[in-house]
């Protein structure tokens, strides 16, 4: 069986379990507190050119968007998410569940845009009932988006300056941030990031970790976010296992090799896509690949490969996505594109 399922289907890679083995009979101090966390820390500090950036590890992606949106959000305010955000989707209501509701907005390919935030705070303040409403506090954002789809910088900048403009705080889901930063035609970067967002987070788990996230507050952590984190039940007392495999993410440029790897991987798949005249869904330009297949074919190819179910596009057709990742290997990649 061949797995295009997702990217995260793999255990480690090699130098991050490497690192872990290596260190594993050390004595160190727990809580993130020990001196690999920190190097890390530093590493990370030193990639986005923000010295001063406050940076917690947590164990996935949903873990970070609820802790972090849970302690950037007063009780009474809700988090601005596209409709097809992974915090209005995919993450059981984990956002919900602290308190916070999330107000979704329409999307474009997965992307929200400044101008559809910026109208729909003017249509909230100037609602004389708006003191009976879910306060906007936060504007989440997923780069990649749930389509694959990329902001540019300047995109993030206008929605930098429309939550600057109503006082709320600009957050970035950064799940398969390796390979969105390992895009051609991208123009972000973690310096970027850094200007513009008051909390982000660097993905792991998809990106060559066995586990999880690197949260990063360019300016200043919410107020004893530490404890916010414990209060969530999320806080590693054998810290030192995130925070040794981003110490060697964070080495000798592994995370953008990784996330080189996956695009290099993408874009021959792509090409060949192309070639067998499939229906691409939308035009995706990372590591998710989103086709339209006839549902005869697909129970075929379904017996031989596994592929994520998207939505249904009509009757007789069905959208999947295939992704590659950090790990995909050029044989079963071959093997993939002769089978289509």
């Amino acid at each position: 069986m061949l797995f295009f399922e997702n990217d995260y289907s793999e255990g480690a890679h090699e130098l991050v379990l490497e690192h872990l083995a290596r260190t594993t009979r050390e004595k160190l101090p727990p809580y993130g507190a020990d001196k690999y966390s920190e190097s890390a820390r530093e590493k990370i500090r030193s990639a986005c050119d923000c010295p001063d950036a406050e940076i917690f590890f947590l164990a996935g992606g949903t873990q970070c968007n609820q802790v972090v949106i849970d302690a950037l959000l007063a009780p009474y305010e809700g988090a601005i998410a596209a409709k097809t955000g992974h915090i209005a989707l995919h993450e059981a209501g984990a956002i919900e569940f602290t308190g916070h509701k999330v107000l979704e907005l329409a999307q474009e390919n997965g992307k929200l845009c400044a101008a559809t935030i910026r109208t729909y705070l003017q249509d909230f303040y100037n609602d004389t009932s708006h003191e009976h409403m879910v306060k906007p506090g936060l504007v989440y954002l997923s780069h990649p988006t749930e389509y694959g789809t990329l902001y540019s910088a300047q995109e993030l900048a206008e929605i930098s300056t429309v939550c600057k403009d109503y006082d709320l705080k600009l957050y970035l889901d950064g799940a398969r941030l390796g390979y969105a930063l390992a895009c051609q035609d991208s123009d972000m970067t973690l310096p970027i990031l850094a200007k513009y967002c008051d909390a982000f987070y660097i993905g792991g788990t998809k990106v060559g970790a066995l586990c999880g996230e690197a949260v990063v507050f360019p300016q200043k952590a919410p107020k004893h976010f530490l404890t916010r984190i414990k209060q969530h039940g999320a806080l590693f007392a054998k810290g030192r296992v995130v925070g040794v495999q981003f110490d060697a993410l964070f080495t000798d440029g592994l995370y953008e090799k990784l996330g080189r790897h996956a695009m290099e991987k993408a874009e021959k798949l792509k090409a060949a896509l192309r070639e067998k005249k499939y229906r691409f869904f939308l035009d995706s330009p990372t590591n998710q690949i989103f086709i339209v297949m006839d549902n005869e074919r697909l129970k075929e190819i379904g017996k031989q490969v596994r592929y994520s179910f998207w939505e249904k596009f009509d009757k007789n057709n069905t959208v999947i996505r295939f992704a590659t990742s950090w790990a995909t290997g050029e044989d079963d990649l071959q093997a993939l594109i002769a089978l289509l």
